[in-house]
């Protein structure tokens, strides 16, 4: 599956962004989604799930409450919309895609990779 993300952009602390990652070559319907991010020196980290059918959603702690990952199959889109976001928040966002009807928990679970968006948010 090809994944293309978009989204991305120069905001201030506390604004609001709505990522969004358009799938191509395979319906995503079966397959689990998620976004991931990578800071400046720092390793890429799992950010956000989501499963299939349940929808069931993993967040990583720091992003509770703030960002929300929802997908439309129909679409073959998954999004994230982040609110309140931090400085901290800075980094490039990878929309990503893991092997069917298996969990995401690591980079290692993935088959497919955005060309990633970036978010710079400024204090």
């Amino acid at each position: 599956v090809q994944l293309q993300a978009s989204g991305g952009g120069l905001v201030q602390t506390g604004d609001s962004l709505r990522l969004s990652c358009v799938a191509s070559g395979l319906p995503i319907r079966r397959l689990p989604m998620a976004w991931f991010r990578q800071a400046p020196g720092k390793e890429r980290e799992v950010v956000a799930t989501i499963m299939w059918t349940t929808h069931d959603t993993y967040y990583k702690d720091s992003v509770k409450g703030r960002f929300t990952i929802s997908r439309v199959d129909a679409k073959n889109t998954v999004y994230l919309h982040m609110n309140s976001l931090k400085p901290d928040d800075t980094a490039v966002y990878y929309c990503a895609a893991g092997f069917e009807l298996q969990r995401i928990l690591s980079a290692g679970d993935i088959t497919s990779w955005g060309q990633g968006t970036l978010v710079t948010v400024s204090s």
